[in-house]
């Protein structure tokens, strides 16, 4: 459904987007993940046409977004992580507004406007102007304005921002839906359980660049039976990197003063590793071990963490 080919995008002297390639497939759930600066804001934009690549090609379905912009725009839902909407009217005003824009006959548009209104718990609340909603309340109402004209293809950025756990789980109910009625989604976040609980692929961004993608299951091989181990404590870089390399096993992913993540069978190796430090009169401050996950492929990909 959606086709990215060798896209770029450069803004003075930073590369945003470096030749990225992806495919998504009609109703699946494509995750974007990485942190803030990696690229998916950009990547959104270009593919929604409010920004026009230095180079690469962008296809939905048949279409080329290149001659075909005004077509696609028709198939499409974008919900930005700004509130797109007029705080001034209510909820309701807001959704059969931006519903009509979208060419939703009438009947139709008022049958969605009350299912979705009933779907996000909002019933009730619809005749509110939105200026007196809660943070997580604007956020449905953004999401639905996005699916009121049921696209082909809808783009997320980072949909759940600053909201409480109820009103997300509520958003992943309704984006499942879509996805299982044939909605093609692309969801950026930096979110990881976000990434494992709703995508069925997901491709990790950092600095530009499309690391890996796949599945979870397909990117936790990238690990292995490895655990991703952070030691941090007063040492140099030197005595952290001396004392790793003394075993064959371990593999050091990034160092930093007082800082080293290395990949290694924990569970057999750990204390052995751990005493090596001690040995050294090294102060040891914390030690963390992350199983196989969509973390620890991040950290091995990266050298670092990914933060909220």
């Amino acid at each position: 459904m959606l086709h990215i080919d060798h896209l770029s995008k450069t803004f003075d002297t930073i590369k945003a987007v470096d030749d990225i390639s992806f495919e998504v497939a009609e109703g699946e759930i494509f995750g974007f993940l990485g942190p803030n600066g990696a690229g998916k804001t950009t990547t959104i934009s270009m593919i929604a046409g409010l920004l026009k690549p230095d180079s690469g090609k962008i296809r939905i379905g048949s279409l080329d977004l290149d001659g075909d912009l005004k077509k696609i725009k028709r198939l499409m839902g974008v919900v930005p992580q700004e509130m797109a909407f007029y705080e001034e009217l209510t909820a309701k005003e807001n959704l059969l507004f931006w519903g009509k824009l979208q060419g939703v006959r009438k009947k139709k548009l008022e049958e969605r406007v009350q299912y979705y209104l009933e779907k996000t718990g909002l019933l009730g609340r619809e005749n509110e102007a939105l200026k007196k909603y809660s943070g997580g309340m604007k956020r449905r109402i953004n999401l639905i304005i996005g699916l009121i004209h049921e696209p082909k293809l809808l783009l997320l950025d980072e949909p759940t921002a600053g909201i409480d756990i109820q009103t997300k789980l509520n958003i992943y109910e309704i984006i499942k839906e879509a996805s299982s009625k044939g909605t093609t989604i692309l969801y950026t976040t930096h979110n990881l359980q976000e990434a494992e609980e709703l995508c069925h692929r997901i491709a990790i961004l950092d600095l530009g660049k499309i690391l890996a993608m796949g599945t979870l299951n397909e990117l936790v091989q990238i690990v292995g039976e490895k655990d991703i181990v952070i030691v941090s404590g007063k040492f140099s870089i030197d005595q952290a990197r001396t004392i790793i390399s003394s075993f064959q096993q371990a593999t050091v992913l990034s160092i930093e003063e007082g800082k080293i993540v290395f990949s290694l069978e924990a569970s057999k190796n750990i204390s052995t590793v751990l005493e090596e430090f001690f040995k050294k009169g090294i102060t040891i401050d914390d030690v963390s071990i992350k199983q196989p996950n969509l973390e620890s492929v991040f950290l091995k990909l990266t050298g670092k963490e990914l933060r909220e």
